[in-house]
């Protein structure tokens, strides 16, 4: 029997039915219904507006951290959400509760009035209007896949700027090129506000500062005006305001070195918003970001591993997140042989995923992500797989390739569930 809906589920179905019959990027629509909604966006607190292809969530997560150490409220909005929807909106610290985010959708869908409408822009409207209401310090606005016309772009006049790092993704969308999916991220730029930006492919960062010179912005880069590494078991970070060692993030991979600087570097820039080495110490040390690297300690997928196994998940799904994957198991994981159970949509480039991990997976389980009409198929998956070097077959879920794995390995290993952040979500809502 399914899953009765809830409330905000019904609602959010609905609105779903008003999806235009043709995807475009364009900002008509959201900026329509938000003036019927009487412009909340123009009425939040300083806002940090945040774009690129991988790291934003991350990065966001450790700004959040670092500011609530040192005693600011931050409104954030992300997605997409895992498990539920109340994830995309967190007000003042604290998830939107299912009883105001249910109310708060009924009013966008009655302002919309019956208009095509995609979800993204709902949902965007929607934490606009919570943010508006909600008193806070600061606002940590994450784009969807792009920046130029992305919804969240309504914004004028953000207090800063945050370009993550730029890969292939979304090519539909935003171009083929790095220095064409650079171009849509910059649109977020915006004249006389400042942007900081992690380290870039040459070809994305001669965009950005195409952008910035036409425009007027002043640039904080990384490598350039400020610098973040791992020594010695310490994260250091390099700036105007001097030195910082600080402990490694609590989050796996190197990458997070990264990603931790850029929200320290970001910080930097907005001397409103004091924060002591001591608040950057607890905030990357108590970050949490569901999803990425993750270790499963508990729950039925647990329950089927054989003693000294372990499970990992994580929800990246392009070249570089690929890349990212296979140097943190050529580094971090060579104690145990590494098994990938992976699930995708047809959207992406799966061998461009799947091509870097080739010789750390001792062996690729490929399943269809349930649920998902754009999901490609685990046979169809399994062959992308072996076409690129992997031994791989085809398996009917998550729980039946664990079931699989555990007959037939002799030694214990490491299991990675990936590919996908919509397979990510589904794992940890079956894995209560």
């Amino acid at each position: 029997m399914a899953a009765k809906l809830s409330h905000t589920d019904e609602i959010l179905q609905r609105l779903t039915g008003l999806h235009p019959k043709l995807i475009d990027l364009s900002l008509v629509r959201v900026t329509r219904l938000l003036e019927v909604l009487g412009n909340p966006q123009d009425c939040l607190a300083p806002i940090i507006h945040v774009a690129g292809t991988n790291g934003k969530g991350s990065t966001i997560a450790y700004m959040r951290a670092i500011l609530e150490a040192a005693g600011f409220d931050a409104h954030v909005y992300t997605s997409p959400h895992l498990v539920r929807f109340n994830e995309r909106i967190r007000l003042a610290g604290k998830l939107i509760g299912e009883d105001a985010l249910s109310e708060l959708l009924e009013a966008i869908e009655e302002a919309n009035a019956g208009e095509p409408i995609t979800f993204f822009e709902i949902t965007t409207a929607a934490a606009f209007v919570a943010f508006a209401s909600t008193p806070a310090d600061i606002v940590l606005l994450e784009t969807g896949l792009g920046g130029r016309l992305d919804t969240s772009n309504v914004i004028t006049s953000p207090a800063l700027t945050v370009i993550t790092p730029i890969s292939h993704d979304h090519h539909q969308f935003l171009g083929t090129t790095l220095a064409e999916i650079a171009r849509e991220k910059a649109g977020i730029l915006k004249p006389g506000y400042p942007c900081v930006v992690a380290r870039q492919p040459a070809e994305a960062m001669e965009s950005i500062i195409a952008r910035a010179e036409d425009i007027g912005v002043p640039l904080f880069v990384q490598d350039e005006d400020w610098s973040v590494g791992g020594v010695d078991d310490e994260l250091v970070y390099e700036g105007p305001r001097g030195t910082y060692k600080l402990p490694l993030p609590n989050l796996p991979g190197r990458h997070q070195i990264d990603n931790a600087g850029l929200a320290i570097a970001a910080l930097e820039r907005l001397p409103r918003y004091s924060v002591s080495p001591k608040n950057m110490e607890s905030g990357i040390t108590n970050t949490e970001w569901r999803g990425r690297l993750q270790r499963l300690n508990t729950g039925p997928l647990i329950d089927i591993l054989l003693e000294g196994w372990e499970l990992w998940l994580d929800g990246g799904h392009n070249a570089s997140a690929g890349e990212v994957i296979a140097t943190h198991a050529a580094t971090m994981w060579r104690d145990q042989p590494l098994y990938l159970i992976g699930g995708m949509l047809n959207t992406k480039s799966c061998a461009d995923f799947l091509r870097p991990l080739t010789e750390q997976c001792q062996q690729f389980f490929a399943i269809a992500i349930p649920g998902e009409e754009n999901t490609v198929s685990a046979e169809g998956l399994s062959q992308i797989a072996r076409n690129v070097g992997m031994e791989a077959v085809a398996q009917p879920s998550v729980m039946a390739a664990l079931k699989s794995l555990m007959v037939k390995s002799e030694t214990p290993g490491r299991v990675l569930i990936c590919g996908s952040l919509y397979l990510a979500g589904t794992v940890l809502a079956e894995n209560t």
